[in-house]
């Protein structure tokens, strides 16, 4: 990898697959790690291995499972964090692939939290160097929430290619589901037109949002006979996917297919995923789709492994080299 010693690679609970797959595409091994429960609920983890001068990168996905709550996660890679600087670990990079709270941007009423930026307060606080994450919310909150240095990294080539082999010889469309992610659309529709050297369509629909109540009904642009790519950062309950895929069928789109970095499928996603309107959904692995029966995961949704663009973008910290021109991603 270079004449540094290689990094330490460390994959808290949760992030296991995932950080296995990353340490294959690197040629290495998971560092080991102890990962204890009290009977109080508290908890605690350690490095088995020295960490001193050495790079570390710990993977940690921030997502709420049945055993272990967004929270207990959040609390395990702080303190996780913390023992790694108190090791004398030379530089520490946290690689959060789904990173939590990210939604809580703004003030959209009085007095209301900032919580994106407390957690950056608290992962810089327990000594992290470098936080790299995939495709969060708003990429200008994210950047400048931290004051140590970030890699955001986006998803749109690993998607782009999963769709050139399977839809390239059709006629395509991309959909932005609502005004905030038209740039987003954008940049994929760019890229799908570079990959497969024809026109792809584009539209955008309205959506405004009011105390859980979604309305609008604009929609823009032409979707008529073709395959439509309704791209969004995540999928939660699916009822922006849903909604954006009845108006596409509406508005004459041949199939729909919804395309998000991070499937939480919340509430009613099953169902909603499986909808008859939406031809399939194509998640990453950035979190395990544990609560989707198998038969529905096995039916209506493809997942896109993020292990290759994570293991290259950590290759390229370690080494020193250009994490901006890594897939559109930025440093």
């Amino acid at each position: 990898m270079s004449d540094k010693p290689p990094p330490l690679l460390f994959a808290l609970s949760g992030s296991d697959d995932l950080g296995a797959g990353i340490a294959r595409h690197l040629g290495l091994s998971l560092s080991p790690h102890e990962a204890r429960v009290f009977e109080d609920g508290e908890h605690k983890a350690r490095p088995l291995v020295g960490v001193r001068a050495r790079d570390v990168y710990v993977i940690h996905s921030l997502y709420s499972e049945a055993e272990e709550s967004v929270n207990d996660k959040l609390c395990r890679l702080l303190f996780f964090l913390g023992a790694l600087r108190d090791g004398g670990a030379e530089r520490i990079c946290a690689v959060i692939p789904y990173l939590a709270y990210a939604r809580k941007d703004r003030r959209t009423k009085p007095h209301d939290p900032l919580t994106s930026r407390y957690m950056a307060q608290l992962i810089e606080a327990m000594g992290a160097d470098l936080v790299m994450v995939m495709d969060v919310h708003n990429i200008a909150a994210f950047e400048n929430g931290f004051r140590c240095p970030t890699v955001h990294l986006d998803t749109r080539s690993l998607f782009a290619q999963r769709i050139c082999d399977r839809f390239g010889d059709r006629p395509l469309a991309v959909v932005s589901p609502d005004i905030g992610g038209v740039k987003r659309a954008q940049l994929f529709q760019e890229m799908l037109e570079q990959m497969i050297g024809h026109t792809v369509g584009k539209a955008i629909l309205e959506k405004r949002r009011s105390q859980d109540v979604v309305s609008g009904s604009l929609f823009a642009g032409d979707v008529k006979g073709a395959t439509v790519l309704v791209i969004d950062d995540l999928i939660s309950s699916g009822g922006t996917m849903a909604r954006a895929a009845h108006a596409c069928r509406d508005h004459g789109a041949q199939e729909v297919y919804a395309v998000a970095a991070h499937g939480l499928f919340v509430g009613r996603a099953a169902k909603v995923i499986s909808d008859p309107a939406l031809s399939g959904t194509f998640v990453t692995d950035s979190v395990r789709p544990f609560r989707l029966g198998p038969k529905v995961i096995d039916q209506h949704l493809e997942i896109v492994s993020a292990a290759p663009l994570l293991a290259e973008a950590i290759r390229r910290c370690h080494t020193g080299g250009s994490v901006s021109d890594l897939l559109g991603g930025s440093s």
